[in-house]
């Protein structure tokens, strides 16, 4: 009896999270950048995998990134807007298949909180146009900032030096 009461009252309470106020919090988050567009916009300028993680915060497969690998000197920028987030001195190799940054350019790149998998992890997204672009975590190059930001390959673009 003391089970099925205890599932009971996890089932109610897992319930009680209405999905209304993450729709007003997400129109609120889209208005409030310098780039705005709707839905149908965003969706007839990205690739599936680039709306996908830029505009439904979702993440691509480890390994998956042509950019993983990239080793050429210049800056990644927001495969939506085309802002400057992220230079290749500041990219090391993690190991975890996902293109990672010890810092980003400051005032490009903004962070929330998410809880989406049950513990909170800090969110980045792209300044502009609010854009997903991955985590960030306290477990990157000791030598430097300590940060990994853990960024989805399909959210950058890569613009070389010219030299």
């Amino acid at each position: 009896m003391g089970k099925r009461l205890l599932l009971l009252v996890l089932v109610v309470f897992a319930g009680c999270k209405g999905t209304s106020q993450e729709e007003k919090q997400e129109s609120a988050k889209e208005t409030a950048f310098k780039v705005n567009k709707t839905d149908a916009e965003w969706r007839a300028e990205l690739t599936d995998m680039e709306y996908y993680v830029l505009r439904k915060a979702a993440t691509e497969n480890a390994f998956s990134s042509e950019l993983l690998d990239n080793k050429e000197k210049g800056t990644y920028v927001c495969a939506g807007c085309g802002t400057p987030l992220f230079k290749s001195e500041h990219k090391f190799k993690s190991g975890t298949g996902w293109p990672s940054f010890d810092r980003e350019i400051k005032g490009n790149v903004a962070f929330d909180t998410d809880y989406k998998i049950g513990v909170p992890r800090t969110e980045e997204h792209c300044a502009v146009c609010g854009g997903h672009l991955g985590h960030v975590f306290n477990d990157g190059p000791s030598n430097t900032t300590g940060k990994r930001h853990c960024i989805n390959g399909a959210a950058l673009n890569f613009i070389p030096d010219n030299n």
